[in-house]
């Protein structure tokens, strides 16, 4: 329990907020009524993003100490700040070519105006996140050096012939039927999101691939493979792609951007939470598909977020078809377990 006392500590903190919060508006009735929305606003963010933390931990695993507090420290502030309030703020302001100061005032006094405005540029921001997701998905498909197979013979065929290449053709065929699922005024904005979702993935790699270049400094190649800026960029855009899903599902539930900040803010924290305690238990080695299905959880979020630029998809299945694939893929582990033990003893 102790990786999660921190997540508990600020769960405690920013309920209070959210309870003073509707309190100050509408006396007890809106106080309870902002408990309520808080804690449904945190659930809901941890459903949509626990496979975002099998992710992130499988990667930090492989990371030296400093950079992995680096990412649960100041890499917390960036997903709480940066991507649930200052982000849609941006976003928002860019739409309109309103300051940043007059959107937060429009946030809280016309927050169905902001909410508009917010929900307008969903499906750029859907294509951008798809786009990087659906490539984070198909370069783990496609690794060949992965020992273990999930969907054995057949991921074993697809990770030897695919490549990085084929995972960009791929995600820009993607990029495009989204594009042709809109109106035509706004095909050519979706279609630059998308592609700067490929653009960005592709940068993010270059430059871990960059610093991770052993032959030129053996000594500063070690270093880096166990933690680098661009290691830290890949987690911070993953973590931007998943948590902006939640940001436009929570005005699904409530208009008010500060309970949606503080719901959000303390699903943020278990999330980063779950990912401290699967690093340091050893989960990952103890269940072995678990990886696996969290990449296909992704997979699935990624085309969720295409069709979602047409199509309305529904919180609840984002989240519960991202879980099935976390459950199955334990499922799974626990047999491999088993199996690999009878086989030791026999």
């Amino acid at each position: 329990m102790r990786h999660f006392r921190l997540s508990f500590i600020v769960t405690v903190i920013l309920m209070a907020l959210a309870g003073w919060w509707g309190y100050e508006h509408r006396g007890v009735a809106g106080m309870l009524q902002a408990l309520w929305i808080t804690a449904i606003l945190g659930v809901l963010e941890v459903s949509l993003s626990f496979d975002n933390a099998v992710v992130n931990a499988s990667v930090l695993r492989g990371w030296n100490e400093f950079w992995r507090k680096l990412f649960l420290t100041v890499g917390i502030l960036v997903a709480v700040f940066g991507m649930r309030l200052l982000f849609p703020l941006v976003i928002v302001s860019a739409a309109t070519g309103l300051g940043l100061v007059e959107v937060w005032h429009m946030a809280i006094d016309n927050p169905r105006e902001y909410s508009r405005h917010l929900t307008e540029k969903h499906a750029e921001v859907a294509a951008f996140g798809g786009a990087f997701l659906m490539l984070v998905f198909l370069n783990f498909l496609f690794d060949e050096e992965k020992e273990l197979h999930w969907l054995g013979w057949i991921e074993e065929k697809v990770g030897q012939y695919g490549t990085e290449g084929l995972a960009v053709l791929i995600t820009l065929s993607a990029v495009f039927g989204a594009m042709y699922l809109i109106e035509p005024a706004r095909k050519l904005p979706v279609l630059i999101a998308g592609v700067t979702g490929v653009l960005v993935y592709i940068g993010v790699q270059w430059i871990s691939g960059l610093l991770e270049k052993e032959e030129h400094d053996p000594t500063l190649g070690r270093m880096i493979s166990q933690g680098s800026i661009g290691g830290f960029l890949y987690l911070e855009v993953l973590d931007a792609s998943f948590s902006f899903d939640g940001v436009i599902g929570a005005f699904a539930i409530t208009n008010d951007v500060v309970i949606i900040m503080l719901g959000l803010a303390i699903g943020a924290m278990f999330v980063r939470s779950m990912t401290v305690f699967l690093v340091y238990k050893g989960t990952l080695e103890q269940f072995v598909y678990l990886e696996h299905g969290a990449h296909y959880a992704i997979g699935i979020l990624a085309l969720i977020m295409f069709a979602s630029v047409h199509y309305h998809i529904p919180e609840w299945f984002t989240g519960l078809s991202g879980l099935a694939f976390i459950l199955v893929s334990l499922w799974s582990s626990v047999r491999y377990r088993r199996r690999v033990g009878a086989e030791a003893a026999g």
